[in-house]
């Protein structure tokens, strides 16, 4: 294995300095990773793509953070355009970190070529579009280089409040084993803002051959979650049962949501009249050692005026449940509660301990009421800066991971877990058609 030129340019002489390759950026989350500006990263940045309104995307997110006030960011943007970018990235090795987010079918046969070829890489959702995509995602996790995911759940603070209140035995208890433990469903939107701004989906966003399946997309999150409540980094999930049904999207639809005029010729298999059935949606139930869980997600078309993408999710404890909530009712920010099932009194005595000693760690999180025998724990908004914040985050940490060399045995282990239980889930749900309401 040939190791990659990496560029050795210090940063105040103790910082070592990356430089970035994004090959065919035509997910906005690529974009994201560039949201601010990085310590660890040269501001030059080598970009190989295919001509067309993906890269254009990319490139025009790029420069409206370059143009933000305050705190403009310098990325300086060099582009290759090829018929086959992947082979000039690897010719002409000009960078060691990769930025894969993008077209998912192919992925992990490209992470693997180019984790062969010495270069870390830090891929997007979902690494897996079919089960033969397995073998690829196990190459790639087989060693250094690094490679790892833009997985960005465990850096959203309300999720790490969850974390922390599982964790506490005087507050939660034990993960119940009288039916699912730990319940997570999601609602999103095809139609949606991105840095204040419409977004455009690529068409084949809508080929599941390309973006993947219901089972493999957003579930990739609701597994990792679960696996973290459970400290499940050396236990292999084991499904239990899965399902997928589509979301109706009517030509109008679609033009709005990609610019196009018309569906491709490429959708044709999925397209019924003047509308397109998009198999986007499912549900896994599964287990975490004794823990079972089940994950439901759904798309719609857009969302309600002045709305957005709506989640739930509940640990069920012994003496307290905990809620993590985003929708309308919370004003659609994400918000924890506590929902004592036993002891009420006791649990919030705990409940105000616990709050009290995370002070330091998390400045003016607070315990609220928030009805009868519930009570919210709320974080300050300057604790978070959203969602689109965690894209650079993630990238920060994965430099991090590469500057210290270090091989993440519990991340690898874990990420292969993932997604051989979604590999299973996808040939299950070929064999399980969705019929009515799964709640």
């Amino acid at each position: 294995m040939r190791a990659s030129s990496t560029r050795q340019v210090r940063y105040h002489r103790s910082v070592p300095m990356h430089t970035l390759l994004f090959l065919d950026p035509g997910h906005f989350h690529a974009g994201l990773t560039l949201r601010v500006a990085q310590a660890r990263v040269a501001d030059e940045l080598f970009v190989y793509a295919r001509e067309g309104g993906e890269l254009h995307d990319f490139l025009a997110l790029v420069e409206r953070f370059n143009r933000r006030l305050p705190n403009p960011t310098r990325w300086r943007p060099v582009v290759t355009t090829s018929d086959d970018p992947l082979r000039r990235l690897v010719g002409e090795r000009r960078g060691d970190v990769v930025v894969l987010a993008g077209k998912n079918g192919g992925k992990a046969r490209t992470m693997r070529r180019l984790h062969e070829s010495g270069f870390h890489v830090l891929a997007d959702k979902p690494w897996l579009v079919e089960p033969g995509d397995l073998e690829h995602v196990r190459a790639s996790l087989g060693g250094w280089p690094l490679a790892a995911e833009i997985m960005t759940g465990r850096h959203d603070v309300a999720a790490g409040l969850v974390k922390r209140l599982v964790g506490v035995p005087a507050i939660f208890g034990e993960f119940r084993d009288d039916g699912p433990a730990i319940e997570q469903e999601s609602a999103h939107h095809l139609e949606k803002l991105v840095d204040g701004a419409p977004l455009r989906r690529p068409w084949w966003f809508f080929d599941v051959r390309v973006q993947g399946s219901g089972p493999v997309d957003i579930p990739t999150h609701a597994v990792d979650q679960a696996q973290w409540l459970v400290d499940g980094d050396t236990v292999a999930p084991a499904l239990l049962s899965a399902r997928a049904w589509s979301t109706r999207v009517p030509v109008e639809a679609f033009r709005q949501i990609t610019g196009e005029a018309s569906f491709p010729t490429e959708l044709k298999p999925f397209v019924d009249g003047d509308a397109l059935s998009y198999r986007c949606n499912a549900e896994l139930v599964y287990r975490i050692g004794r823990v079972t869980a089940r994950a439901s997600t759904r798309w719609n078309l857009a969302p309600a005026p002045g709305g957005g993408d709506a989640s739930h999710s509940i640990a069920h404890g012994t003496r307290a449940d905990i809620r993590l909530e985003q929708s309308a009712r919370t004003s659609h920010r994400r918000r924890v509660f506590v929902e004592p099932r036993i002891e009420a009194a006791a649990v919030a005595r705990s409940l105000r301990e616990a709050v009290r000693a995370w002070q330091a760690e998390l400045p003016g999180v607070e315990m609220v009421p928030a009805g009868h025998d519930t009570y919210e724990v709320a974080a300050p908004p300057q604790l978070d800066g959203g969602h689109e914040t965690h894209f650079a985050r993630v990238l920060d940490e994965f430099l991090r991971m590469v500057d210290d060399r270090r091989w993440p045995i519990a991340l690898a282990a874990r990420t292969l877990a993932k997604y051989t239980l979604l590999a299973e889930a996808a040939a299950e749900a070929e064999t399980q058609p969705y019929r009515g309401n799964l709640r």
